[in-house]
Order: structure tokens, then C-alpha cells, then sequence
């Protein structure tokens, strides 16, 4: 079995509603679907994390196969698939690290340092896996168990499979595949570009990852590679 694991478009960094495509999102989407279309299978199955921004991506790539005329499988809604609380984790670490404060709350349209803003998210993922956050509703521990459970979930007996899903969430699933620390997680979680695929397949009863972050959809479009 082939899974192709699309993390979403890019949301809306610093705006009071995260969980909602920017419009850059919308059109990395759309280019999305039109690269699949053309070069991938056409999935006997697709599943898709409960949040917003899943259904948004899912829509957004959907348009192409609606245009020309190929139906895909209605998507299943697995909520094992939702990012981790990400403003509980970093609004945690920001209580005791007020020079993070400034960055992850951000003003709608302010200027932004990416290498500033990644180095604080190492910080505070960091923090967060060794369980140095106070009040966060889902410990490292738990979010780990909860994400490979929705993995163990995305396997069938033959074909090619589509989930959409967020970065935290797929890292998780290249973690198990590449049984590596929770270190290279954070890293691989923050590597990942919006609406890149990644790919996986199944053999001896083990998820295996094939690709990693991938965009050829945005190969011409280089002011569409965004991180957050």
C-alpha cells in the first residue's frame, strides 16, 4: 500500500483564527491538485484530520479532479489526525520565555523573522517533549500515542491512500518510520513546507517513508514555499 500524506496550505500565521487558509494556502492547494491530477493515482481512499485547514486543502485540491471530471473517494474524518495544540504549547513556553512572547504573537501583517520565529518553535517543542510546559492539554507522550494510533488506521490491503493532515502530525508518522528521537521529530516537523507530500508505504506490517517534503507542484512558484 501507497499513502500519499499531504500536510496542509499555509494557515493564518498570527491572526486571531489560525485554523483558516491563507490565501496562499488556497492557491498552493489548488496547484496541489493539478500536480496530483496529473502525475500520482488516483486514491481508492482518502482520510483527512477534522480541522479547518484540512477540509480547506482537501477542497482547495479537490477542484481539479472536479474539473475534469474523476471522482475521488468521500473523504473520511479522523480527528486522530489534528495537529497538537500548538498556541497552548507555545503560549505556555512564552509565559517563562517573554522573548518568544513578541514572535508567536505577532500582529496580523507585521514583518517576520523566520529564522527568529523557527529557533523559538525549536525552543518550545523542545521544552514541550520533555514535558517542561505546564498546562498544556495533551502531553508529547499523548499526542505520540494518539497520532500513531490514526497511522495505524491508514492501512488497506492494496492501493493507493490520501490523507491530509497537519506538520506535527505527519513528522509523528516519519518518526515511527524512521525510528529516530524526538529531536529529529521537532526537525523534521519544522522542516516541512505547507501543502508538501510525503510519501510512506506499508511492507512486513511496518510504515515506511518513502519521501519527504516534497513540492513539485510549486517548482515554478517559489514565493509560494512557506513553513508556518
Amino acid at each position: 500500500m501507497s499513502l500519499i500524506a499531504i500536510r496542509h496550505g499555509q494557515a493564518s500565521y498570527a491572526a486571531a483564527d489560525y485554523d483558516q487558509l491563507s490565501e496562499a494556502g488556497y492557491e498552493q492547494s489548488r496547484r496541489l491538485g493539478r500536480w496530483l491530477l496529473q502525475h500520482a493515482p488516483v486514491p481508492e481512499r482518502v482520510v483527512i484530520g477534522a480541522m479547518r485547514r484540512h477540509r480547506q486543502t482537501w477542497d482547495a485540491l479537490h477542484e481539479a479532479y472536479s474539473e475534469a471530471g474523476v471522482q475521488l473517494p468521500v473523504p473520511e474524518v479522523d480527528a486522530d489526525l489534528n495537529e497538537f495544540d500548538h498556541r497552548a504549547v507555545l503560549d505556555g513556553y512564552a509565559r517563562e520565555h517573554p522573548e518568544a512572547a513578541a514572535l508567536f504573537r505577532a500582529e496580523p501583517g507585521a514583518a517576520v523573522e523566520p529564522r527568529r520565529v523557527l529557533q523559538q518553535l525549536l525552543a518550545a517543542l523542545t521544552a514541550w517533549t520533555e514535558d517542561r510546559i505546564a498546562g498544556v492539554p495533551e502531553r508529547w507522550s499523548e499526542f505520540q500515542s494518539r497520532t500513531r494510533a490514526g497511522a495505524a488506521r491508514l492501512r488497506s490491503e492494496a492501493g493507493t491512500l490520501l490523507a491530509v493532515s497537519s506538520g506535527g502530525v505527519l513528522s509523528q508518522f516519519a518518526q515511527a518510520a524512521l525510528e529516530t528521537s524526538n529531536a529529529r521529530a521537532i526537525e523534521l516537523n519544522l522542516s516541512l513546507r505547507n501543502s508538501a507530500l510525503c510519501e510512506f508505504h506499508h511492507r512486513t506490517g511496518a510504515m515506511r517513508l518513502s519521501s519527504w517534503n516534497s513540492v513539485p507542484h510549486l517548482a515554478e512558484a517559489r514565493e509560494l514555499w512557506t513553513y508556518f
